[in-house]
């Protein structure tokens, strides 16, 4: 089985400065996690020697590529490969390319212009793919660990060597015929393997995205973080050569302007399960014209958005009762802009008293197998300090997942939307009781996705 491609280490290493990615360094490359950038900073080539402590120098192309000129790699071709060196724009650990409009949304309707080349050579030793590594994560994601969908398009290989997880089908994309493979090493890895070799490719990246969502292993909702094209070696890798690179839009005159920053939000309303938000409008003058806002939500460090609004004000709902929210908001243009995040508004639930009450819910996978899974129990508790009589709680069914039977609850489904309502035997708990549902679900072959959002709301 191929590498589980992971570059948590080389985020921590970086962040802690034991290995540095310099900002301009030679045009020759031979530190591990060196870095230069070319063409004034548009694009960003790394040497990137995460897999192994053999020797690998690049002579970087100031046009916009780079040549292996070195590497002593023998790494097992059963395991994770010596290293990615590669060309980029966008944001790679904090290292960002200038002007790419990364991260963007893959709902934007700027994303769908999105379009990339590169044109490589290949030496006639050695064990290696070329391929582009296309990054997608749940959040505008600029530093660390993606986790949302890691898109690889293999051009070439030599060697007995494969992708992540095992193959689920063929598709015809972008001139070519492709095998997919999928697996998930934490985040799903979706690998498109061409059938002839190819020595250039030029693409839509929505082209291979598309086909990803539709077999339900990457969301609309996720954002685009970096654009990266390069090569695997296992053993040796001298020889190849990234001779042109190209990453922008295919629509002509881009809005690359982000919106201004929203007026700080307030708060109103607050119950035990829900509160309002308000803030002042952003403006937009890249021309693209003001799209929407992104509402991102924390109850610790780490702000993920939970929903996304066309006027200054948002209801968030799901809440649990006696809980500390903060919150941020970011504007969002017609070309997929993001402004910086506002201020923040901090709010605290109410304890669930006044006849309503409110409750949380948890849920656990019982069993899975290739096509389908058992969630059980979803565990539904009364966390107000008064009685409640009924519940209901929603979640997110992944794309091509289709509920085949429940029990202990009436579920419906609305599009991916799944709302479970109580039944007439378990709606009525007490302060702290619980009760529990379950349900079985299919889904594509090989996705090993499941539902999330879990949210929960009582009547009294």
């Amino acid at each position: 089985m191929r590498h589980a491609h992971i570059y948590l280490i080389i985020g921590a290493l970086l962040a802690t400065g034991l290995f540095a990615a310099p900002a301009q360094a030679a045009p020759v490359l031979c530190e591990k996690f060196g870095s230069t950038t070319v063409q004034s900073g548009r694009y960003v080539v790394i040497n990137n020697v995460w897999g192994a402590d053999t020797a690998q120098c690049i002579d970087v192309n100031q046009n916009g590529g780079f040549t292996v000129t070195q590497a002593a790699h023998n790494k097992p071709t059963n395991g994770a490969p010596a290293s990615y060196p590669a060309i980029y724009a966008g944001c790679h650990y904090a290292n960002c390319s200038t002007g790419s409009n990364l991260p963007m949304q893959a709902s934007a309707s700027a994303f769908n212009s999105l379009r990339t080349s590169v044109s490589m050579s290949y030496p006639s030793s050695g064990t290696w793919d070329a391929a582009y590594d296309i990054w997608f994560d749940p959040t505008p994601r600029t530093d660390g660990q993606n986790t949302g969908a890691e898109m690889m398009i293999w051009l070439n290989k030599q060697g007995s060597i494969q992708p992540v997880g095992s193959q689920v089908g063929t598709v015809n994309l972008a001139g070519g015929t492709w095998q997919v493979w999928f697996g998930n090493s934490g985040w799903n890895v979706i690998s498109y393997v061409r059938t002839s070799a190819a020595s250039s490719l030029d693409f839509t990246i929505n082209t291979f995205y598309a086909d990803a969502v539709s077999r339900g292993y990457a969301q609309r909702s996720w954002y685009l973080t970096s654009v990266q094209a390069g090569f695997e070696p296992w053993i040796g890798g001298a020889g190849l050569a990234v001779n042109s690179f190209s990453y922008g839009s295919s629509g002509g005159g881009t809005d690359t302007t982000a919106p201004s920053v929203p007026g700080n939000p307030t708060t109103s309303g607050t119950t035990s399960t829900s509160t309002n938000l308000s803030w002042g409008a952003a403006t937009d003058t890249g021309g693209s014209g003001l799209a929407g806002y992104d509402i991102l939500r924390a109850t610790g460090d780490a702000f993920a958005r939970v929903g996304s609004s066309t006027t200054t004000s948002f209801t968030d709902t799901g809440l649990l009762p006696a809980t500390t929210y903060r919150y941020r908001i970011q504007a969002r243009d017609g070309a997929g802009n993001l402004s910086q995040m506002s201020g923040t508004a901090t709010v605290t639930t109410q304890t669930g008293g006044g006849g309503g009450g409110g409750c949380a819910v948890a849920a656990t996978t019982q069993t899975a197998w290739n096509n389908g899974y058992v969630i059980q129990p979803v565990t539904v508790t009364n966390r107000g300090t008064s009685a409640i009589s009924g519940w209901t709680v929603t979640f997110t069914l992944p794309a091509g997942h289709t509920i085949t039977g429940s029990w202990n609850a009436n579920l419906s489904v609305n599009g991916q939307t799944v709302t479970a309502r109580n039944n007439g035997n378990n709606g009525n708990l007490g302060p702290n009781a619980a009760t529990s549902f379950g349900y079985q679900a299919s889904r594509p072959n090989g996705n090993t996705q499941v539902p999330s959002g879990y949210t929960c709301r009582s009547s009294a």
